[in-house]
């Protein structure tokens, strides 16, 4: 009764808000991308995987896919007889994945139509799936379970304001969550809070967070290139603010005006979190008065006292390392924040905002080693100052938040034991490669 239920509640949302999708794929093409694989259309590098022995890593978007991309190598590396395939849901996700794990080690995730999900699982036979964070689709997890695969949570966290939803509706989540076998939990507050979600104490472990484990990213040409540009001018100093999200901007430029006061020749390289905003925040710098290079338009020329907007995909990471200061967006106004490790694995130090409830864990182990900055809106110009103006405290405060990444990490190798036990009472395993079956490596 349950599935009818919530199958007939499906559907008639998806007619209701056709028109507004439909819409929005004509306009803006966001949502065209992988459709026809949303809708169960199995794509033609999956179609004949008869002979493969399948493992289903799934990852939402760019910061789950990132995630994973550790645990996915050593799982290949755990399980070579194994395919190892990666589903996203968003395009820039699919992006990223295939960037790290070939297109023909990819898909997009279907929607959770029975339809769409049996398709998959006639197609791929997966014998373990693995979801990263808070995956919970009703149908995808009753019909994996009902077709004998083991289905696994990893880096799993239940947010402060996903939970009271949870709760409210938790004689339906406990049903829906009996399906998975087991849950590996970033945090003892997400265990406990899985628990109280109705999840059986025993399939609920403690593994840590994965993003811990997240390398470095690698240097990119605009590395060296912004270095030269900011060094020509003596630009100085450099503030990276990431990931920023829309009332943010404004707050930042007001900022930097107050540090441009006592440090006219200061860059701050501003990067949005989405894409489709660029034009909009390209406008809110003109309007302010502040001079402004945009990375798309840039040629290498020099850069002091003003704006660089990092309107592109993919570098900021490599950007950070260039940082003074370090400010990671989503956390001046109530969207929950967005991950500090990135900025910390290259030791600058960081400041955020108040609103960072998607990452309180991280964010409290930062604290509790005085590894990171936190401010109100009224207070960021002040933290500002007081940082450019003391090299010592934010050589300290950048050191202080590398080691403190360093002391959590190991999260992935913990994952693949857990997996490995996991798999090793499976029938599928113990019954040997199917005939015929290669090694899959990426492609």
């Amino acid at each position: 009764m349950l599935y009818l239920l919530y199958n007939l509640a499906l559907a008639l949302g998806f007619l209701v808000t056709l028109p507004y999708w439909l819409l929005r794929i004509a306009a803006q093409g966001k949502y065209r991308a992988g459709l026809w694989q949303k809708l169960g259309f199995i794509p033609a590098h999956l179609r004949d995987m008869r002979s493969a022995r399948v493992i289903w890593v799934h990852a939402v978007s760019v910061g789950e896919a990132l995630a994973i991309t550790g645990l996915a190598e050593q799982l290949r590396e755990a399980f070579p007889e194994h395919r190892v395939l990666i589903s996203t849901t968003t395009a820039t996700g699919q992006q990223l994945a295939r960037s790290r794990f070939g297109q023909d080690n990819t898909f997009v995730f279907p929607l959770d139509f029975p339809f769409a999900i049996k398709a998959y699982l006639r197609a791929l036979h997966p014998e373990l799936i693995v979801l990263a964070e808070t995956e919970f689709w009703p149908n995808f997890l009753h019909l994996s379970r009902k077709g004998g695969a083991r289905i696994a949570v990893v880096n799993g966290r239940i947010s402060d304001r996903s939970f009271p939803g949870y709760m409210r509706w938790r004689k339906i989540m406990q049903k829906v969550l009996s399906n998975v076998d087991l849950f590996l939990a970033q945090s003892e507050t997400d265990r406990q809070r899985l628990i109280a979600m109705g999840v059986d104490q025993e399939k609920v472990k403690v593994s840590g967070n994965l993003k811990f484990d997240i390398p470095a990213p690698p240097a990119l040409p605009i590395t060296n290139e912004l270095r030269a540009a900011f060094h020509s001018v003596s630009a100085s100093p450099i503030i990276v603010a990431g990931s920023t999200v829309e009332g943010e901007e404004l707050l930042l430029l007001n900022a930097f005006r107050n540090l441009q006061a006592s440090y006219p020749n200061a860059v701050m390289a501003l990067a949005p979190r989405h894409p489709q905003r660029f034009d909009a925040v390209v406008r809110t710098v003109k309007e302010f008065g502040v001079r402004l290079w945009r990375r798309s338009q840039w040629r290498n020329e020099p850069i002091g006292g003003g704006i660089f907007l990092l309107d592109s995909i993919g570098e900021l990471g490599a950007v950070y390392s260039l940082a003074d200061i370090a400010f990671v967006g989503g956390s001046l106004v109530p969207r929950g924040g967005h991950n500090i490790i990135e900025p910390a694995k290259h030791g600058v130090p960081i400041v955020i905002g108040t609103h960072m409830e998607n990452f309180r864990d991280i964010v409290a182990i930062f604290k509790s080693h005085d590894a990171v900055r936190i401010v109100g809106f009224a207070e960021l110009p002040l933290i500002f100052l007081e940082l450019a103006g003391n090299p010592s405290e934010r050589e300290a405060l950048g050191q202080r938040a590398l080691q403190t990444v360093q002391s959590q990490m190991g999260a992935t190798a913990r994952t693949v034991a857990a997996l490995k036990r996991l798999l090793a009472a499976s029938p599928a395993l113990q019954s040997g490669p199917a005939p015929g079956n290669p090694c899959h490596g990426r492609s």
